[in-house]
C-alpha cells in the first residue's frame, strides 16, 4: 500500500508517518520508484504499536524509541526487552533528601528482600515506589507501608498472568511484541481495573447512599428483630 493508505488504515496523518520514519520508529517502506514507497502489513501492525505506546501507554516519542530499538534487536533476550519497556513507566526526577524518603526507601528495600524479588533497589520501579511512599508519608500516611505485602501479592498474581499471555506467543515477533504491550499497556489495564475495584469496595462497604456497611447492617438487623416481635 501507498503512504495514503497506510494513512488512512491507521489514522494517522501522513506528515506524521514520514516523522516516525525519520526517528526510526518505523521502517522505510520499499522504495518503488523515486518518489514512491510501498508499505505492507508489518508498517500497519508496528504503526498501530506506536499509537498505543503513545496514546495509551503516554510513552515520549523518545522513550518509544528506545522500547523498539529493543524489540528489534535480535540478540537482546526477552527480559531485557521487558525491562526496556518497564523502565520507560513511571515518574521522572530525583527523590527528595528527608527522613520520609528514607524510611520509604528502606521500606522498598526490605520489601524486595523479604519477598526475594529478582530485582535491585536501584531499579527505577522501586524508585517510584518509593517516591510515592515517601509522598504518602508527608502528608501523613506514612502507614500504608503496612499494605505493601498484600499489595505484593496482588502484583505477583498479574505479573504471572502477563507473562503467562506472553509466554503463549509462538511467533518471535509476536513474543517480543506481547512483552512491551503486557508491560506498558497492561500497566493502564491493570490501573483502571483497580480504579473499578474501588468503585465497587466503596460501594460495599459504605454504601451508595454514603451509609457505612456496618451500621446499614446493623439497621437492617434492628429492623427484622422489630418485624419478628410484631
Amino acid at each position: 500500500m501507498r503512504i495514503g493508505e497506510l494513512s488512512r488504515r491507521t489514522g494517522v496523518p501522513v506528515p506524521t508517518i514520514k516523522y516516525y520514519v525519520r526517528e526510526g520508529l518505523l521502517p522505510q517502506g520499499e522504495l518503488t520508484s523515486p518518489n514512491q514507497a510501498h508499505y505492507g502489513e508489518a508498517h500497519e501492525r508496528r504503526l498501530r504499536l506506536i499509537r498505543a505506546l503513545l496514546e495509551v501507554g503516554g510513552l515520549k516519542v523518545a522513550a518509544i524509541a528506545e522500547v523498539l530499538g529493543a524489540v528489534d534487536d535480535p540478540a537482546r533476550p526477552l527480559h531485557k526487552v521487558l525491562g526496556a519497556a518497564a523502565d520507560r513507566l513511571g515518574a521522572a526526577g530525583a527523590a527528595e533528601d528527608d527522613a520520609e524518603a528514607e524510611a520509604a526507601q528502606a521500606a522498598v528495600e526490605q520489601l524486595i528482600a523479604r519477598r526475594g524479588w529478582q530485582a535491585h533497589e536501584s531499579n527505577p520501579a522501586a524508585a517510584d515506589l518509593s517516591r510515592a511512599l515517601a509522598a504518602m508519608g508527608r502528608v501523613g500516611h506514612g502507614a500504608f507501608t503496612e499494605l505493601l505485602d498484600e499489595y505484593a501479592d496482588a502484583a505477583e498474581l498479574v505479573a504471572r498472568a502477563d507473562l503467562g499471555y506472553v509466554d503463549r506467543r509462538v511467533a518471535v515477533e509476536d513474543l517480543v511484541e506481547s512483552v512491551v504491550i503486557g508491560t506498558v499497556l497492561g500497566e493502564v489495564v491493570f490501573n483502571a481495573m483497580r480504579r473499578l475495584a474501588h468503585v465497587d469496595a466503596s460501594a460495599r462497604l459504605y454504601g451508595v447512599d454514603g451509609t457505612g456497611g456496618a451500621e446499614r447492617a446493623g439497621r437492617e438487623a434492628g429492623e427484622g428483630r422489630l418485624s419478628e416481635d410484631r
